[in-house]
């Protein structure tokens, strides 16, 4: 299970906004200057990540949460959004080809329709909660500071 610390910046109904800041363990990594992890922790820049979670231990604005998501979850989500649509725009692509007798155009064509179709079913399909893409809270600190502190 993969986990990451945050703190919950708004509540939404039933689900909460949880603020994160990536932190990079790069600096004591053996494996630093050969690492894209590394460059997209410098891209970033350290930035706050917010993501919109169920709200099932009943956290509140404040409080500091662990949010995780399971490997094959990740595993499965990173398949869906990149190897669906590139599978389907080398399909679109060839069979754009093979219809139209060899003209380039129509398999640049095919090749776009394929990938458009490829993220529109990735979306759809991701969207279904049911599917268990979604981060969920694991653990909840309430908040320390309040009027009688």
């Amino acid at each position: 299970m993969i986990t990451e610390t945050g703190r919950v910046v708004a509540v939404s109904g039933d689900r909460v906004w949880v603020q994160t800041i990536r932190t990079s363990a790069c600096e004591s990594c053996s494996a630093r200057n050969g690492c894209g992890q590394r460059a997209l922790a410098g891209v970033s820049g350290g930035r706050a990540n917010q993501v919109l979670v169920a709200n099932s231990l009943d956290a509140r604005v404040g409080d500091e949460v662990t949010v995780a998501i399971e490997e094959s979850a990740l595993v499965g989500a990173s398949l869906l959004v990149y190897a669906l649509p590139l599978a389907l725009l080398v399909v679109g692509a060839v069979a754009g080809h093979q219809l139209s007798g060899g003209h380039d155009a129509a398999a640049m064509l095919g090749a776009a329709t394929g990938m458009a179709t490829g993220f529109m079913v990735a979306r759809r399909i991701g969207s279904n909660p049911a599917r268990g893409y979604e981060p969920r809270l694991v653990k909840v600190r309430q908040e320390l500071s309040g009027p009688g502190s």
